[in-house]
């Protein structure tokens, strides 16, 4: 097979395009001696495909996870209470002619059977090829890439994607932003969904709430068979930080969302901890995020050279609860206490401090909720959603303000949560049609959540807030082209997910010019 290999046939190949390549450069025979003391067979474990993460310029993570079962009640994927090995490759070309690393690993019960493999020394801005092997079994491929260089500029093809729920839909956004050939992926959240299945499904969910580990894992470990997804993991380094219902439906720091109903204190912080370690299990993240009990590190940078820093940040772990009673309220004061935070005075000092250290011509914040000012109650009556920035007024006024007075050049945030597709400019205060412009903001629609949605307008709200310049309601991913000179943002869509194989269309198209925080039809 020729070294030039049409992208398309990588990309869409799936199990196909593992069967060209399998027994390039002696995969199969790699490791034999370690893979002979298996007491039987283990067959085909790389049943949950393969993923990448958290590029450098030097450096790339690789995961995978092994289940025979990826089903398995007990979470465990039907794996034997032991370690296995795994062998790893890494190529500058599909047909593994070119390695430039490889190495063992060792995958054990105690974090589900997964592999994180942290690949130092390489090539910036160079796109390589990885697979992994354990006994006979051979994954499918995987296409990744190292940011570029200090210094670069060169143009970024990056799409973001919040909220798939399984139950509700296909994932076939997922497929579509593969077929993007995007050279990163940012995932702000929700990933998969706590809840157990529901009659109104489109598919059926496995399992009961998610709960205790078992429930998370066996949760993870269905949503990684889906091949949509699969792809879109095998196809571009993902970026991920959560939200809520990797754990469960708007919890607050040590609170859960029904903190007067449900008992607080160990026994969230028990379901807490459980949620962080099948995240983790299950996400193509650096040692560094490893959970410390109830507790994980997300909140971190990444730099795609000079062109873009991405501040990823966690909105849910150190928050105070949601003030007034959660929910869309009006009249309520208590979401105006200076003294409120969403993000915890240490990530917002580590925030702003990057703010004025910036180099970046782009400084972009990875994040969960709808960060501008949006009133919801059309009227005189203002409604504010509680569970998003606007209930911590201060704390995000504090942000914006120190985006637009700091090093930061052009200020962009990048949000999930709320299942519709939505732009707005950020002010440094709003009520104002003059106020300042210190950045602007992308919402992306769900993968699935909210099923096929619709095409009403909401133009009561948009006449209502005139910073937010688009909404709407269908499914899909936002794909952004970073340079130098523009941010462009296409906000894509597909008419259903109730059945697969939708095709995917461009809703609205904006422009973000270099120093000019305004928004502008494309």
């Amino acid at each position: 097979m020729p070294e030039t290999v049409n992208r398309r046939l990588f990309l869409l190949g799936g199990a196909g395009a593992v069967a060209v390549v399998a027994g390039a450069a002696g995969l199969t025979q790699a490791g034999a001696s370690q893979g002979a003391g298996l007491a039987q067979p283990l067959g085909d474990v790389f049943t949950l495909g393969v993923a990448s993460g958290e590029p450098t310029a030097t450096g790339i993570v690789l995961w995978t996870r092994l289940a025979r079962d990826p089903v398995a009640e007990n979470g465990l994927g039907g794996m034997p209470d032991r370690a296995v090995p795994v062998q790893w490759q890494l190529s500058k070309n599909e047909q593994f002619t070119k390695i430039v690393r490889a190495g063992n690993a060792l995958a054990g019960p105690d974090a589900a059977h997964s592999v994180h493999v942290e690949v130092e020394g390489l090539a910036p801005g160079t796109e390589y090829f990885y697979r992994f092997r354990s006994g006979k079994a051979v994954s499918r491929v995987g296409r990744t890439r190292t940011a570029p260089a200090p210094g670069a500029l060169g143009a970024l093809t990056m799409c973001f994607a919040s909220c798939a729920h399984y139950g509700e839909g296909y994932f076939t956004a997922y497929r579509r932003l593969a077929e993007d050939h995007p050279d990163l992926v940012l995932h702000l959240g929700d990933y998969q969904y706590e809840y157990a299945s529901k009659a109104k499904d489109v598919r059926k969910v496995l399992g009961p709430e998610t709960v205790e580990l078992a429930d998370y894992r066996l949760r993870h470990g269905q949503y990684k068979t889906d091949a949509d997804l699969q792809l879109a993991h095998a196809t571009a380094p993902w970026q991920v930080v959560f939200d809520d219902h990797e754990t469960e439906n708007n919890w607050a720091g040590e609170i859960p969302e029904a903190s007067s109903q449900t008992p607080q204190g160990p026994a969230f912080m028990a379901r807490r901890k459980a949620a962080f370690q099948a995240y983790y299990e299950n996400m193509p993240l650096r040692r560094s995020a490893k959970p410390r009990g109830s507790d994980i590190q997300l909140y971190r940078r990444l730099n795609w050279g000079s062109l873009a820093t991405f501040h990823m940040l966690d909105t849910r772990q150190y928050r105070d609860d949601q003030a007034c009673g959660d929910g869309v309220k009006a009249g309520c004061d208590e979401r105006l206490n200076p003294t409120r935070s969403i993000t915890g005075e240490r990530q917002e000092k580590w925030l702003v401090d990057g703010f004025h250290s910036s180099n970046a011509r782009w400084d972009v914040l990875g994040q969960q909720v709808f960060f501008s000012q949006i009133d919801l109650t059309p009227g005189a009556a203002e409604g504010y959603n509680m569970d998003a920035w606007d209930g911590y007024k201060a704390n995000r006024d504090r942000i914006a303000s120190a985006m637009g007075n700091s090093r930061v050049r052009n200020g962009v945030v990048l949000t999930g949560d709320v299942h519709r597709h939505w732009a707005a400019e950020i002010k440094e205060t709003y009520g104002s049609p003059d106020s300042k412009g210190v950045g602007t903001e992308f919402i992306t629609t769900s993968i699935t959540s909210g099923k096929d949605g619709d095409d009403g307008t909401n133009q009561a709200v948009l006449d209502e807030n005139p910073h937010v310049k688009f909404h709407k309601n269908r499914r899909g991913y936002v794909r952004t082209k970073f340079t130098a000179g523009e941010l462009r943002a296409d906000y894509r869509i597909v008419p259903y997910v109730s059945k697969p194989d939708a095709t995917a269309e461009t809703a609205a198209s904006f422009v973000v010019e270099d120093r000019d925080p305004t928004l502008h039809r494309a």
